[in-house]
């Protein structure tokens, strides 16, 4: 009885998540991100170059992005004709831009992002607990069988046959498992582990780290009532992230709480751009954060740099 119940809320979670990796519809950037029809033709009209500049200038100066191209360019999708927020990159299998990107799952033929990237770390959870059950109940009757313990009948085959398959799917699911829940501790995708986001000021590759706890907290939300349940408790809005930037921002006139481009070699903690309620209480226990800079941050943004130069990236 012990091992039926078990088995079943296993097969129930596994079933549960699995369905929703599937069937959530990825999160794409929202209307403000599109360019509006007058910038669609200014940007085709004009030859590339300076005239180009100035359109997506133009359109990314009341947006919030803080991450550019190798070049220093503002991410501009030709394809969805948007301005792509940070962590958005444009898949070439759903022809269209995804929130937080992380890959094109074959396993689920969806794309995992900000919209179920929880679902997919459950949906890895529960299968490996599942095939790890699954081996850990037929051990028993395994062993049996090259003892010739078991009845000489077809159905022994069958139980070899359970053992191998839970037992290598349990190797390759604990794997992949863990290497997405250094995912999660790092507030990394995988797209941004093989190239690191550019801000303004450098290339950092914990850009969007603000430690263990918070980057947990990120991606499974504050209740934790939530966190085993395949259900939606992400922060934010997959638009804009709280961000670690370990330099001063060189287009910035003054860092938060008073900090001036001389301590341009310390590290700060600090939000890069406005965000919502959900994500910026993310940031409240920093000391370098305070209320009345966090007003003042929210006036720099949008900012553009003159020296950056348009290239199209998918």
């Amino acid at each position: 009885v012990v091992c039926l119940v078990a088995y079943h809320i296993f097969f129930m979670l596994f079933v549960w998540s699995y369905w929703k990796t599937i069937f959530t519809l990825p999160m794409n950037p929202s209307k403000e991100f599109h360019l509006s029809y007058s910038d669609k033709e200014s940007l085709e009209r004009e030859p590339r170059g300076e005239s180009q500049q100035e359109v997506l200038r133009r359109a990314a100066k009341d947006l919030p992005i803080y991450t550019r191209t190798m070049s220093g360019a503002i991410r501009y999708c030709d394809r969805c004709h948007l301005v792509k927020p940070d962590r958005c990159h444009h898949c070439s299998v759903c022809d269209k831009c995804i929130l937080k990107m992380d890959h094109h799952c074959p396993w689920v033929n969806n794309c995992v992002g900000f919209s179920n990237y929880k679902f997919f770390l459950l949906f890895l959870a529960y299968s490996l607990l599942y095939c790890l059950f699954i081996a850990a109940t037929d051990l028993q009757y395994f062993i049996k069988f090259w003892t010739n313990g078991l009845p000489d009948t077809q159905a022994k085959f069958h139980i070899m046959f359970l053992f191998f398959a839970a037992a290598m799917f349990s190797v390759s699911l604990s794997s992949l498992f863990g290497y997405h829940c250094w995912l999660v501790s790092k507030n990394k995708s995988t797209l941004e582990v093989f190239r690191a986001p550019i801000f303004r000021h450098r290339t950092d590759k914990n850009g969007f780290s603000l430690g263990f706890s918070k980057n947990l907290r990120q991606v499974f939300g504050d209740e934790k009532k939530y966190w085993l349940l395949p259900v939606f408790s992400s922060l934010g809005d997959g638009c804009s992230f709280p961000t670690c930037l370990v330099n001063q921002d060189p287009e910035q006139a003054s860092t938060p709480g008073g900090l001036n481009s001389t301590s341009k070699n310390e590290n700060h903690l600090f939000p890069a751009k406005p965000l919502r309620d959900s994500q910026s209480h993310l940031l409240t226990d920093t000391p370098s954060w305070s209320e009345t800079s966090g007003k003042a941050e929210k006036g720099k943004v949008g900012m553009s740099n003159p020296a950056l130069t348009m290239e199209n990236e998918t």
